[in-house]
């Protein structure tokens, strides 16, 4: 049998990336390393008609990698400026675009762990570069699992960040507004100073969408202020149980390993988190220690797609459930890739401040992208693009246009 020596093995799959692409008479595959030439991030600022809606989004924070094939990855993710300046460009500049994992160990390395949340714009912005290159989008080169995630809406209502100013009614009223436009959950704040208040909210959401309809609730660790105690956790849990809530997430310490197994092994209610985790090894001890029913990377703060595909694939060793924390806006654009990647995911959260869809928070940010279209939602699903990459077509002329530092 003959053995093809490695240039033309090289050369075969070269052409047959070409050939992936679509066969367009403008994609040459490189026939060497592609290496990375320059980083830069800034943000644009949008029109706003003169009348800006607090509930909508008119700055966007961009990261662009450009390399010396001619193609630039775009994501919708800030690095900090020191990052930028002092790690990305004297470290990637001249690098091969493809090292993914060598740069994230470098990073790692040089800059520390802690570090990893402000490298994901970049990493983002790598993964589109990737895509655009090879002609496909990311989760096909992560190895797609699914074409579509179920969105679960999560929204912080005007008012005091704890909630405790918002009627009960009005968050009731959104939800009934979401199921009537085909989204199938909502996912509200538990930070109420009494606790048992947020578990009422529930029971009024409960009575306006019926029994069907997913209701979760993010304690989001530390960040209210104060911790529960294993008491009050529990008593919230066998209430939220009362009204079939869909899960109870991070409703202690983001770093408790025992409290959140404890509290799992004892009610009904899914508990779920790891939205803080940054390293592998973190949710590595989640797993082992049973802590969480579904960890929920973030993907910006865990490093990026790369991470968090390998933290699904950790979870699904396990046979537990990984579903990402998310965001808002553009930034959702690898998030989307990287759950489309997980065998084991099944939702997708949109954040929002206020009672709007998503589709109406993003809206006059449509201007940066050529089709003046983001993502098909439909029946509470976002469907995964067929465009390379990340999937959004950024509009040159636009950025230009509205760029601002």
């Amino acid at each position: 049998m003959m053995i093809p020596s490695p240039t033309l093995a090289r050369s075969s799959r070269r052409a047959l990336l070409a050939a992936l692409a679509g066969g367009a008479a403008s994609f040459a595959a490189p026939a060497s390393p592609v290496k990375i030439t320059g980083i830069e991030s800034f943000t644009v600022r949008v029109p706003d008609g003169g009348a800006p809606d607090p509930l909508r989004l008119y700055r966007y924070a961009v990261t662009r990698v450009h390399t010396d094939a001619g193609v630039t990855g775009t994501s919708f993710i800030a690095i900090a400026p020191d990052l930028l300046n002092g790690w990305a460009k004297p470290t990637l500049l001249g690098q091969d675009l493809f090292a993914i994992d060598r740069h994230m160990r470098r990073l790692q390395m040089n800059s520390g762990e802690s570090r990893t949340q402000g490298w994901s714009g970049v990493e983002h912005a790598l993964w589109d570069a990737i895509g655009r290159l090879s002609g496909r989008p990311v989760a096909e080169l992560l190895g797609k699992a699914r074409d579509r995630l179920r969105i679960y809406r999560t929204t912080v209502f005007p008012g005091q960040q704890d909630q405790s100013d918002v009627p009960y009614e009005q968050q009731a009223r959104f939800a009934l507004r979401l199921k009537n436009e085909g989204y199938t959950a909502i996912k509200i704040r538990a930070w109420r100073p009494r606790p048992m208040d947020d578990v009422d909210a529930v029971g009024v959401i409960r009575a306006a969408v019926g029994p069907s309809f997913k209701i979760m609730l993010d304690r989001t660790a530390v960040r209210p202020g104060w911790v529960w105690d294993y008491p009050t956790a529990l008593k919230v849990a066998r209430g939220l149980e009362k009204h079939n809530a869909y899960w109870l997430e991070e409703p202690f310490d983001g770093m408790d390993l025992q409290g959140p197994a404890r509290l799992a092994a004892e009610v009904d209610i899914l508990i779920t988190g790891g939205e803080l985790g940054r390293t592998l090894y973190e949710f590595a001890a989640f797993l082992h220690n049973k802590t969480y029913d579904i960890v929920q990377p973030d993907t910006r703060i865990c490093g990026g797609i790369w991470a968090a595909k390998k933290i699904s694939t950790l979870a699904a060793s396990f046979g537990v459930p990984c579903i990402q924390h998310g965001t808002g806006g553009f930034s959702l654009a690898g998030y989307i890739q990287a759950g489309c990647a997980m065998t084991n995911c099944d939702w997708q959260e949109m954040i929002g401040l206020g009672p709007n869809l998503p589709t109406e928070e993003w809206a006059p940010g449509l201007v940066l992208l050529k089709d003046r279209k983001a993502w098909k939602i439909e029946n509470g699903y976002v469907y995964l693009p067929d465009a390379p990459g990340l999937g959004l077509e950024v509009n040159e002329d636009a950025l230009k246009e509205y760029r601002r530092v």
